[in-house]
């Protein structure tokens, strides 16, 4: 009965407000960027929109770990990938001034794409080498002033609540700049609304914030053991149903 109640309240309450709200979000993103920075207005919009979010869905949230970080300090935040509301979790409940590295593809969302684009946000082109070192020199231009970068080490959902690999794009880059890499684990994102998933169900979520990985030195051998050290870090906090590797059909 309670699964019946909140489907009805998520289509006929939940779900118009915010349809609305993001629309709102995004233009106000837009506008502000152009007129006052994207330094504020690419991320407290998105702040706001996204605690909303969780707020009016009633999911619960926990957040373990915020001590661990220093306030001024750049860092690569490294999480898992368990869902589409990784992304409310992080952009609400992190409490960083952050940029996203995202896909390409996600500039062609509605309104959306267009106020990722203003806020600065770091779309990720992979089609040449060329452009690849393009977004590695924006992604080293906005991470000034304590502004962090978030990327998803995976590239892609889960399928199955398991992780799937690391990519080396995020630690080779934090590998480049001598910056700290902070794992992050994500838990109930996939029990809200899973890849495959039509309904969003009500789960709390738990972001943790691991300790900060610092650099061991530089090149090849410093980005293997920072991604060996950070995959067992976010894996630590996982459920024990979802430890263990299982390769996404999507990854590569």
């Amino acid at each position: 009965m309670k699964k019946i109640l909140y489907n009805i309240y998520q289509v006929c309450f939940a779900l118009p407000i915010l349809l609305i709200l993001t629309i709102l979000t995004a233009l106000i993103t837009i506008i502000g960027s152009l007129i006052g920075g994207a330094h504020i207005w690419g991320y407290y919009p998105g702040k706001i929109w996204s605690q909303l979010i969780c707020y009016i869905l009633l999911i619960p949230i926990e957040v373990h770990g915020k001590e661990r970080l220093h306030q001024q300090t750049s860092y690569v935040f490294v999480p898992n990938h368990q869902g589409s509301f990784d992304i409310f979790l992080i952009y609400g409940f992190l409490g960083r001034n952050f940029k996203w590295m995202m896909k390409k593809s996600l500039r062609k969302l509605p309104f959306v794409g267009k106020a990722c684009e203003s806020a600065g946000h770091i779309f990720v082109d992979r089609s040449s080498p060329k452009k690849v070192m393009a977004t590695m020199r924006q992604a080293e231009s906005s991470l000034k002033n304590g502004v962090s970068l978030v990327v998803f080490p995976e590239g892609a959902r889960t399928f199955t609540g398991h992780m799937g690999y690391f990519k080396r794009g995020a630690f080779q880059l934090a590998d480049e700049l001598r910056l700290e890499v902070v794992p992050v684990t994500i838990d109930g994102s996939f029990e809200i609304l899973p890849r495959t998933g039509k309904w969003i169900h009500r789960h709390r979520m738990i972001l943790t914030i691991h300790h900060p990985i610092p650099p061991k030195g530089q090149g090849a051998e410093n980005i293997k053991a920072t991604m060996r050290e950070a995959y067992t870090a976010v894996e630590s906090s996982l459920p024990e149903q979802y430890k263990g590797m299982v390769r996404n059909e999507d990854q590569d």
